[in-house]
């Protein structure tokens, strides 16, 4: 496991404790379009330079990626969607979806729409009830490949999505509607079923919001979501993909501005990021 982080400086990574200055020859775009991602960084590493630690400012870890997400891969996902559509008389199309062989994937992001660490993410003015989705995101390579991850932040305007499933992208795409990081993390291997993701809202001081749950909640195995992705469609630069999420507020909760939004998966840290 390597985990790799952008700075405004180039990209550091760190392995069994120790930082490195990758070389400006290793772009995350390189990386994303080599075979072999992970013996391209292990290649890389031999000519870093070693330094005291991660970036100070992190950005986004990413360069030309666009970012996708799937859908009702959790059971509570898919329940919280059916509660959606009956404010809007919508009917049981996440139902259907959930049991269905074809996924739901959707394009969340390209690069210009994504918070960094620390950043800002957005509520849309025109909504009055949005919340964020904690993910396990996966990291693809141009030919199709899991080999990484990282944590993401799928922002949703839930009364929107849930008056006409045709909303779904106004829904789901806008300016700084998703956050990724703090770091990608490279290895052949993902977080196994036991593996806990969780979410805080602070607000004010307070905790307002705080949830959990196990990757092996999720429906579909996670490289046939990738394989899904890949049907009839390219990246050449590769591509992240957002895997759903198991942790929903309340009907009653919605963020509001100022709100601190913490998600937290061990292997990859805490993606920190406040709601302008």
């Amino acid at each position: 496991m390597i985990k790799i982080y952008s700075g405004v400086q180039g990209l550091v990574a760190e392995t069994d404790g120790r930082c490195f200055a990758l070389p400006a020859s290793l772009s995350l775009d390189g990386l994303f379009a080599a075979p072999d991602p992970l013996a391209q960084l292990q290649a890389a590493l031999r000519d870093a330079r070693k330094v005291d630690g991660i970036p100070g400012r992190l950005l986004a870890p990413l360069q030309s990626q666009e970012i996708w997400a799937a859908g009702v891969t959790y059971y509570r996902s898919r329940t919280a969607r059916m509660e959606e559509s009956k404010v809007g008389g919508g009917g049981s199309f996440y139902d259907k979806v959930y049991e269905a062989d074809r996924p739901e994937l959707f394009f969340k992001a390209t690069p210009h729409r994504v918070a960094e660490p620390g950043g800002v993410v957005r509520i849309r003015s025109d909504s009055r009830w949005n919340v964020p989705e904690p993910e396990l995101t996966l990291a693809i390579n141009r030919n199709g490949a899991i080999f990484g991850y990282t944590l993401g932040n799928d922002m949703s305007s839930r009364d929107i999505e849930g008056e006409n499933p045709l909303y779904l992208p106004q829904a789901k795409v806008y300016e700084r509607s998703a956050a990724i990081g703090p770091c990608l993390v490279v290895s052949r291997t993902l977080p196994g079923p036991d593996a806990v993701i969780a979410i805080e809202i602070h607000r004010s001081g307070t905790t307002v919001f705080g949830g959990e749950t196990t990757l092996g909640q999720i429906k579909r195995p996670l490289p046939s979501l990738a394989d899904w992705l890949f049907r009839d469609n390219t990246f050449p630069h590769g591509c992240y993909l957002m895997t759903g999420t198991g942790i929903v507020p309340p009907d009653t909760f919605t963020l509001a501005h100022g709100d601190e939004i913490r998600i937290s998966l061990p292997g990859v840290g805490t993606l920190v990021n406040v709601v302008g």
